[in-house]
């Protein structure tokens, strides 16, 4: 899990690291006691779901402490007129004939639903540092496929 991370993304980690351990973890291990004192266990549905909420935070910590630990510190010294780090793309899909924005972002804040997609993903990597007019060839999962930079701005 080498990702590729900028300097805000780790202190954004840990920021919410220590969030999740001053504040989420405290209020977990107050549901669970509280719901413990409910009763009988092993029909306790609180109690459960006290636990699994407790899980799910003890869980998102570990992945923030290992994220952070398997980095890639980066900067973007990509040039205004190249695709790179914080900058929103219009990319045709030549075979598809058509064109869709994306924003090029760090591993942390890939977002597909809303086009925010990594640097480190097939399409990024392709066009990673190209520049408005170049054609790309995209290595992807389901085979390969072309693409031409209509358009970079920053954001």
């Amino acid at each position: 899990m080498n990702n590729f991370l900028t300097e805000q993304d780790i202190e954004k980690m840990k920021k919410e690291i220590e969030y999740r351990k001053a504040v989420v973890r405290k209020k977990r291990n107050e549901e669970v006691k509280e719901a413990r004192a409910h009763g009988d266990l092993s029909e306790n549905y609180e109690y459960k779901a006290a636990k699994r909420e407790r899980g799910r935070n003890e869980g998102r910590i570990k992945y923030l402490e290992k994220m952070i630990k398997t980095a890639n510190i980066i900067e973007d010294n990509t040039e205004d007129d190249e695709v790179g780090l914080g900058k929103k793309v219009t990319i045709n899909f030549i075979d598809d004939e058509f064109t869709m924005e994306y924003e090029m972002v760090t591993t942390m804040s890939t977002d597909a639903v809303n086009n925010r997609i990594s640097i480190e993903s097939p399409l990024g990597k392709a066009i990673y540092n190209k520049k408005v007019g170049e054609i790309v060839e995209v290595d992807a999962p389901d085979g390969k496929y072309s693409i031409k930079v209509e358009a970079i701005q920053r954001i």
